[in-house]
């Protein structure tokens, strides 16, 4: 899966520099990242749906468009792959699976970013 994401990634970055008149990641990247951020929300509801009709290669679909709206996201945020990758694997390493970060995590991560500190000071003073 990270190969199709990483070529996903290459040829959405290929295809922003296209005519947005011919190509749909194009027009997306020139509609900004609020249209963007629209089409994952969309998108993620779609798949939401299917997954509780039980419809599976409707929510098969459903999903690789959801890839495909965020993959074009992170390119015009600057976000990479492999940026969502090494905290995939930073989750792994403190909890022994990638999973979504544990609310705590995310109060000492705002505080920190609130703080202009590390996290690691942050988490001490708390």
């Amino acid at each position: 899966m990270p190969d199709s994401i990483d070529r996903l990634f290459t040829a959405v970055c290929e295809a922003s520099e296209a005519d947005p008149a011919s190509s749909r990641t194009a027009k997306l990247r020139q509609e900004g990242v609020p249209k963007m951020a629209k089409k994952v929300a969309e998108e993620a509801a779609e798949v939401a749906i299917e997954a509780v009709s039980g419809q599976r290669e409707a929510l098969i679909r459903e999903s690789a468009d959801l890839i495909y709206n965020l993959v074009v996201l992170w390119s015009a945020a600057g976000v990479t792959p492999q940026d969502v990758y090494d905290e995939m694997d930073r989750r792994e390493r403190l909890y022994g699976i990638a999973q979504k970060l544990p609310k705590s995590e995310l109060k000492v991560r705002a505080a920190a970013g609130a703080a202009g500190a590390p996290a690691a000071k942050v988490r001490e003073d708390l």
